[in-house]
């Protein structure tokens, strides 16, 4: 199957880039971008790169910013028709990039947090499943729904036989995902500072979080580490690669393109070290901009 239903935020981005360094209150030249964004967004547009069929569950406004991304998700062949709408305005994204990293960014995503299980209601009550007929191919979920929510999914009947691909929306959501780590039919990844919060450790490298993470865990977790190598469990234990160096031009969206391409790599037939090469190749052109 095609379809892969993505569930989180989906919002406009708004960066700034600037190729040196900026310390705290600098004012610099640069170039400001404003493209569809969040993380179900994200890995959507992977998916639809790699000629999937993404399936968007999220909340929108009916403001011209929300009619604007539907727009653009229907233009990239993404199925729109299971979209919340509401009167509250479509959420926003802002971050600054200055010399290859990320300064600073703020989400707002309260319109989405406020729309609650309302955005489930496809796979609850059909046509995309029901808790009797729950929904058995692959979702891509994200943390920037409310904990409270998540916890609901993870032990949820409605997607107890689906696939989860479970993203966390920043190292200060991490602990919404915390139920996950407890769900066979889950996989989450990871940065090696995400692990880190989610474990309690201080990890210097992504086997050892994930080593600290995955004792008596039955979650699959990839965990990356930036140009260093990535590792993840499996069935057959720890697998590691490192990714292609790269100079970096963006930085927004490159877990989430890790993560769908991974997510395409094994639905393909790739295995352990196989798919994780396949997802860090497909994030380092991301990063290098090569795939604009």
């Amino acid at each position: 199957m095609s379809q892969i239903i993505c569930i989180g935020s989906v919002l406009w981005d708004v960066i700034g880039r600037n190729p040196d360094a900026m310390p705290l209150g600098a004012d610099r030249p640069g170039r400001i971008t404003r493209l569809p964004g969040g993380v179900a967004m994200n890995i959507a547009m992977t998916l639809a790169r790699l000629k999937m069929t993404p399936v968007l569950l999220t909340a929108l406004g009916r403001d011209h910013a929300g009619e604007a991304l539907i727009e653009a998700a229907t233009g990239l062949g993404m199925v729109t028709a299971h979209i919340h709408r509401s009167d509250a305005p479509t959420d926003t994204y802002m971050a600054i990039e200055a010399a290859g990293e990320l300064t600073a960014a703020i989400a707002d995503a309260q319109s989405l947090e406020e729309a609650g299980d309302a955005i489930l209601a496809p796979l609850l009550e059909g046509p995309l499943g029901t808790v009797a007929a729950p929904y058995r191919g692959t979702i891509a979920l994200d943390g920037n729904l409310t904990g409270a929510l998540l916890a609901e999914i993870a032990g949820h009947p409605a997607f107890a036989k689906a696939d989860l691909r479970v993203a966390p929306a920043s190292p200060g959501k991490i602990d919404r995902l915390e139920p996950f780590l407890s769900c066979d039919h889950a996989t989450l990844y990871l940065n090696l500072e995400e692990a880190n919060a989610l474990s309690g450790t201080a990890s210097s490298s992504a086997e050892d979080a994930l080593s600290a993470l995955g004792r008596g865990t039955p979650a699959r977790i990839l965990v990356t580490d930036g140009p260093r190598a990535a590792a993840k469990s499996g069935p057959d234990g720890i697998v590691r690669a490192t990714p292609p160096a790269v100079l970096a031009k963006r930085i927004t969206g490159a877990g989430d393109t890790l993560m769908a391409a991974h997510i395409v790599a094994e639905m393909r037939g790739a295995l352990g070290a196989d798919a994780l090469v396949q997802a860090l190749d497909a994030a380092a052109r991301y990063v290098s901009g090569d795939d604009l």
